[in-house]
């Protein structure tokens, strides 16, 4: 029997390799930190890591979320706070005004209104609140601005693109002075109905007033919950509700209260609160101030909408801070959910190690050792490569 370099070589490199495969194991067990790499080395170990892994994964999912939830919450509060502080400060303006000492002067009657007219757009202004690209108190649609005003603050449009839409559909809110003196919003837009007659559209469809307020409940009943680990995935009204639609803040009208009433309850009592809105009670003083420098109205008639202005601004202030006292407690629910997470995630960490991680000390050693052995190998193989004369004979 003859033995040869070369048959000794073919059975050395199949060891060599398998110690370069035994290097690379340790090496990958140490970057990972897993003990196993596949559910044969330990099938029962492996699954449970797995299910855990999944769990992590949710937990840091969820935790992403919080961080933008948080965000836009804290977007809402300073724009609730924004238009509080402008209603506060508008019913200052209009009391001085009210005063006969002051109300005597036209310049000082157009002075005030210009100032509330600025304190209109500055709350429309923040109605368009942006977080990132989204705006704030747009509802579901994070991408059309949500509200403007006309320049004599008389009339609001309200643009919003419904789930599933191709368009954007606009609401139009005219806030007009009846027969009775008391200002109310008239909803729709009017168009030529023709030989120059100008109103409402017949057709539902061309956004007639009773398709304007259809409109306006479906937006300000959306909701967006989400399961951030707070409620139960599985009954959707325990989810935490993050959108706050500006009609909802102006109204203070949340989507859960609408929802538990009838269509013709809700519809009834979002015209209501709207005339009785920052917006809606600015508008009538900024028309009244008009009429009084136009001398249309006598200076009773202009103290007794003004006062009635005032008092009804007091039920509006309280109607707004509930607003922002509801966001306050949901982003206080989300900064609690987020510490709950973070707990989560620790012991999730703790329990994958426990199952499935890797000694680190261990596995260095364990490096070190194959290291050592891949490099004495190598060594050999170069003392076995001189060829001997039997690999020349025939």
């Amino acid at each position: 029997m003859r033995v040869t370099n070369s048959a000794i070589m073919r059975n050395f490199t199949s060891s060599i390799n398998d110690v370069h495969s035994k290097l690379n194991k340790s090496m990958n067990k140490v970057s990972s930190g897993k003990a196993y790499e596949s559910a044969a080395e330990n099938p029962l170990a492996y699954y449970e890591g797995q299910k855990i892994d999944h769990q992590y994964q949710d937990t840091l999912s969820k935790l992403s979320l919080t961080t933008s939830i948080k965000n836009r919450l804290y977007q809402q509060e300073l724009g609730v706070r924004s238009i509080q502080g402008t209603l506060s400060n508008a019913k200052t303006q209009i009391e001085y005004i009210r005063s006969d000492s002051n109300n005597g002067d036209m310049k000082t009657v157009n002075t005030i209104k210009e100032d509330l007219l600025q304190k209109m757009q500055s709350m429309v202004n923040d109605l368009n609140g942006q977080y990132q690209n989204y705006y704030v108190f747009g509802g579901n649609n994070s991408t059309t601005p949500p509200f403007s005003l006309s320049a004599d603050g008389m009339t609001l449009t309200f643009s919003h693109q419904f789930a599933g839409d191709d368009k954007t559909t606009e609401m139009v809110m005219t806030l007009e002075q009846g027969n009775d003196g008391s200002y109310q919003y008239v909803y729709g837009k009017k168009v030529d109905l023709g030989g120059g007659a100008m109103g409402y559209p017949p057709a539902p469809e061309d956004g007639n007033p009773d398709q304007t307020m259809d409109n306006i409940l479906r937006a300000m009943k959306e909701q967006g919950r989400v399961d951030i680990g707070y409620g139960n995935i599985s009954d959707r009204d325990t989810l935490l509700d993050t959108f706050t639609g500006g009609l909802n803040l102006m109204t203070g009208l949340s989507s859960d209260a609408l929802r538990t009433m009838s269509d013709s309850d809700a519809k009834a009592m979002i015209q209501e609160r709207m005339n009785q809105s920052p917006l809606g009670l600015i508008g009538q003083a900024v028309d009244t101030l008009n009429k009084y420098a136009d001398e249309d109205i006598d200076k009773s008639q202009f103290s007794s909408v003004l006062g009635s202005v005032m008092d009804q601004m007091t039920a509006t202030e309280h109607n707004v801070s509930t607003v922002y006292s509801d966001l306050g407690n949901k982003y206080s629910l989300v900064e609690s959910t987020e510490t709950k997470l973070d707990s989560m995630k620790d012991s999730l960490e703790e329990q994958y190690n426990d199952k499935l991680g890797a000694d680190p000390y261990e596995a260095i050693i364990e490096v070190n050792y194959y290291q050592y052995a891949y490099t004495a190998t190598q060594k050999a193989a170069s003392y076995m490569m001189q060829s001997s004369l039997f690999d020349f004979m025939r």
